[in-house]
């Protein structure tokens, strides 16, 4: 067991990952991992993977990452947190599935915000 430790902490420090916490949500499993670069600079690597099956049988892991550097962590998490929220007002504090929601009332409550990308340098 302890060569076990041993060997996760030998890893962590050669990929320069300093914390792991794994979310199972549903078919989904979400990493969030707190790396270090060389110069000692932190950075978070949030990661959905979600299992999936190939033709033949064989099962294979979709994943999609995101780097999110520390000089962002305020803003995402303000973004994140404003949407959540917004979600949550539009299904009156549930978060029950969408197919359970009456759909006339996600109809009318859809609007969306037209974003150029020359704006986002603006924001």
């Amino acid at each position: 067991m302890e060569e076990e430790i041993g060997k996760l902490e030998q890893y962590q420090a050669d990929s320069g990952e300093i914390f792991t916490k794994a979310v199972k949500a549903g078919k989904r499993t979400y990493f969030f991992d707190v790396k270090a670069t060389k110069g000692c600079d932190y950075y978070l690597t949030i990661t959905e993977s979600k299992k999936k099956l190939n033709p033949d049988g064989t099962f294979f892991f979709e994943k999609h990452k995101i780097f999110l550097y520390k000089e962002d962590f305020e803003k995402f998490a303000g973004g994140l947190n404003e949407a959540i929220s917004h979600v949550k007002g539009l299904l009156g504090s549930s978060l029950a599935p969408i197919s359970l929601v009456k759909k006339e009332k996600c109809v009318e409550s859809i609007s969306y915000t037209n974003v150029e990308f020359e704006d986002l340098d603006k924001i």
